[in-house]
């Protein structure tokens, strides 16, 4: 049996989420920026077959062309990770901004409402 959406998007603890939406941005630029301060200069060099004798240069050539390949895919990963957290950062700003709408809404509803029923209960009268 599925959940319905409405129940989990209830479930989900919105004050604190919006609280630490900007700690969470925060975050990932700084990881961003620590990844990208850390990809140096990229070594070139194959992996070397198993079974075959290599000498300590050709094994450092090609630890350094993995950890090349590493820092790359770390930079890869915090660049999304800094994109998420920014999407995810408008995505509850605009969350915020439509609940005070709503809010705005209903009041302006229940004072309709009111002024409708006192419309109606004056033209009773008469």
């Amino acid at each position: 049996m599925a959940i319905p959406w409405v129940t989990v998007l209830q479930l989900v603890p919105w004050t604190e989420v919006i609280r630490n939406a900007p700690a969470v941005l925060d975050s990932a630029r700084k990881l961003w920026d620590t990844a990208a301060r850390k990809s140096g200069t990229q070594a070139t060099g194959a992996t070397p077959a198993a079974g075959v004798a290599v000498s300590p240069e050709a094994r450092v050539d090609a630890l350094e062309a993995t950890v090349a390949s590493l820092n790359e895919q770390v930079l890869a990963s915090s660049t999304l990770i800094k994109e998420l957290a920014e999407q995810n950062a408008n995505l509850i700003r605009r969350a915020e901004m439509n609940r005070v709408l709503v809010l705005r809404l209903g009041y302006c509803l229940a004072i309709v409402g009111l002024l409708s029923l006192v419309a109606i209960s004056l033209a009773l009268k008469l």
